[in-house]
């Protein structure tokens, strides 16, 4: 079956093959629909999760046996991080998160953040290497995740900082808005091409190259 990334909570997730990475996307919590993604290193068998959001119940049995090497959580939000104790409790996984909101994560789940990561950072799975992009604005300490597969093009784990249509919602912080702007701005669609492949915190996929030609009516528009 072809990777649509179109899935619903309580539904079955959708699953990508890479030459080197597999990724799981799956939906939990009906109210919040948040995306978790399992990424597994074909070679290894090592995974790492992006965002757990909620469902443990949802989340474990896809970690399966294999275990789990770490837990990124990319910001601070409760919606992402509601099963963070139950899933690191159950798999011993390091628990990952951008350096501002590091404390807000512990404070909020009673989880020790195991290493706080930075702009340029990266985060390993098995053989594949991800990149760490600091994206301040829809929080201090927003990141995505980049993957650059060596036989295809980039793809990139946006959290809630970049969605098909624009960027992550900065509740009327005019200021944080410019910043995320300019910071997806730079970061993203000035460094990666438009075959980029994007993987947001909620909803459906898209590509940069779709997005892209919306850039100025975003900032226009202040949302």
């Amino acid at each position: 079956m072809t990777y649509t990334g179109d899935v619903r909570p309580g539904g079955e997730p959708d699953v990508r093959e890479l030459s080197c990475l597999s990724i799981t996307k799956v939906a939990v919590d009906p109210e919040m629909s948040n995306n978790c993604y399992l990424l597994r290193c074909l070679e290894t068998g090592e995974q790492v999760l992006v965002d757990a959001a909620a469902e443990a119940e949802t989340l474990l049995p896809l970690v399966g046996d294999a275990g789990l090497a770490a837990v990124v959580t990319t910001h601070q939000h409760w919606d992402h991080h509601r099963a963070l104790a139950a899933v690191v409790g159950a798999t011993g996984a390091a628990v990952l998160v951008g350096t501002p909101d590091a404390d807000a994560v512990t404070e909020q789940t009673g989880v020790e953040v195991t290493r706080r990561v930075e702009h340029g950072d990266t985060v390993q799975v098995g053989r594949c290497s991800l990149t760490v992009l600091a994206l301040a604005g829809h929080t201090p300490g927003s990141v995505a995740l980049r993957y650059d597969d060596p036989d295809g093009h980039p793809h990139l784990f946006t959290g809630d900082s970049l969605f098909p249509g624009g960027v992550g919602s900065t509740f009327g912080d005019d200021a944080a808005f410019r910043q995320l702007v300019d910071e997806v701005e730079t970061k993203v669609f000035a460094t990666l091409p438009d075959e980029t492949w994007f993987y947001p915190g909620h909803g459906g996929d898209s590509t940069l190259g779709v997005e892209r030609p919306q850039l100025p009516q975003w900032r226009e528009r202040g949302w």
